[in-house]
């Protein structure tokens, strides 16, 4: 299997919780940037950019708290070890 199978396959979950918000969020920022502009060529283009951003970071956000709870068990365990 290529490694970028077996990375897509251990990230899944992530992926479609990525997926899911970047739905949400151009959905959002469609509508206020129609609010705002009134005009849906240049809505429906703003709300293509900041997201696909957003949903970029939000994926590595999400690997940072997994690193971070994960460290934080591995000390907790120590901790226990050590008592």
């Amino acid at each position: 299997m290529s490694r970028m199978l077996q990375t897509l396959r251990k990230h899944q979950t992530t992926l479609a919780k990525t997926g899911s918000y970047y739905c949400i969020h151009i959905t959002v920022a469609a509508c206020v940037a129609y609010a705002v502009t009134g005009n849906l060529w240049a809505s429906l283009t703003l709300s293509l950019l900041e997201p696909t951003v957003q949903a970029v970071a939000f994926f590595f956000h999400e690997k940072a708290w997994e690193r971070s709870l994960r460290k934080r068990a591995g000390r907790q365990a120590a901790a226990v070890g050590m008592a």
